[in-house]
């Protein structure tokens, strides 16, 4: 075991964040790492591992339930503040670690004493919601908290863009960081060879044969996701490629408007609602192409995870999609609401195989900055080796 360098002499961590569900995808390497450093983990976020199809938190030492609400304005934030002053004030934690804006305010309120009595706070910031060319109104309404929290309740910000970095260390006087995202698991995530691929797609009832393509687009069924631009697409896809499968994996409220949009455009037997899946892997592995419509994206830890598994992307142009994506190289950008370039895109990659298998071995080579090892590594530094300065 690896002697600690963090302050006071608990010896355990507080992990929050909205919902339960962003703690068990975006923060196992970091669990991992704490346990290896003989730290309890506790997380408090509200459960809604029910809607998620399987999911189970089952890294944490003690979890609670508190009723966050994505909305600021939830009344339910009232009742999971007042607990978790009381979780903070019980648990006597070395570091509380805050994710999401709306919990990330609210425990950075609830640590002030904690922090004045020596607690580290760290908040990662997974994607600012004011942004480069973003709505004035989240400039208005979240910049103002963001900046005033980072000054005086945070004693590190950690980033996952380099745009957020830019912009938080010359606006914010917190020591600011910045680490490449959250960690995709390489032995999950990994290409797999036509054999294996076509055994996939038969085993999960895909298309199968040396015509069959098929594109994933995973993310929550909500309308910044944008799935409905991708959907739009679709037949102008089918008119080259008729043998071609999209698979939409996730789950969220736009999903009744979307199946009935899909249905609208004649797409009946060429999309899938899969639905929330913990076996995105061979999905991913029995695709050909990753696809973002997203509008807004701190990272976008599916196109990671494609490139891990060696397959080219095509995504919409934001600050998350521009940080992964080098046009023309491992995958394609095209303009937020081009349809038609989008589905252009998209046929350029599938019609050709010698383009997708030069794109997928360079965005492999390039996520591996992206894996759970590596973003081990950085979180190492920023928790224990501090005079290192992390990764900027």
């Amino acid at each position: 075991m690896t002697h600690s360098t963090l302050p006071g002499e608990s010896h355990r961590v507080l992990l929050t964040a909205t919902v339960q569900s962003h703690i068990v995808q975006f923060h196992r390497p970091l669990a991992r790492l704490l346990h290896d450093q003989g730290y309890e983990v506790h997380v408090a976020a509200r459960n809604n591992l029910g809607e998620k199809n399987g999911l189970t938190l089952d890294f944490a030492d003690r979890i609670f339930d508190l009723p966050f609400c994505r909305s600021p304005w939830g009344r339910e934030n009232l009742a999971a503040y007042r607990a978790l002053c009381r979780i903070i004030e019980e648990g006597q934690y070395a570091v509380i670690h805050c994710n999401t804006p709306v919990a990330g305010i609210l425990t950075r309120m609830a640590a002030r004493k904690a922090r004045r009595a020596g607690t580290r706070v760290i908040y990662t910031a997974h994607g600012f919601y004011f942004y480069r060319g973003g709505p004035r109104r989240d400039w208005m309404l979240y910049y103002p908290l963001e900046k005033y929290f980072a000054n005086h309740r945070t004693d590190l910000l950690l980033t996952i863009n380099r745009e957020d970095y830019d912009l938080a260390r010359t606006r914010f006087s917190c020591p600011v960081g910045r680490i490449h995202g959250v960690g995709v698991s390489a032995d999950r995530y990994h290409p797999v060879s036509l054999t294996e691929k076509e055994s996939l797609r038969s085993t999960l009832s895909l298309p199968t044969g040396q015509d069959a393509r098929v594109i994933l687009c995973t993310g929550e069924l909500r309308p910044n996701k944008n799935q409905a631009m991708l959907l739009r697409a679709m037949p102008r896809v089918l008119t080259t490629c008729p043998n071609c499968l999209l698979i939409l994996a996730g789950n969220g409220p736009e999903e009744a408007s979307l199946k009935a949009l899909s249905h609208d455009l004649g797409l009946d037997g060429h999309v899938l609602f899969l639905g929330y899946s913990t076996r995105l892997q061979d999905y991913q592995q029995a695709s050909d192409l990753a696809v973002s419509c997203s509008i807004r994206e701190g990272l976008g830890l599916n196109l990671i995870e494609a490139m891990l598994t060696g397959h080219p992307v095509v995504a919409t142009g934001n600050r998350g999609h521009r940080e992964l994506i080098r046009d023309g190289e491992n995958g394609f950008l095209v303009p937020l609401g081009d349809e038609a370039a989008l589905a252009d895109r998209i046929l350029e990659v599938l019609s050709d195989p010698s383009l997708a298998n030069r794109m997928g071995q360079q965005g492999l080579a390039m996520g591996q900055a992206y894996t759970d090892k590596a973003v081990y590594r950085e979180l190492e530094a920023f928790y224990f080796e501090p005079e290192k300065g992390g990764q900027v």
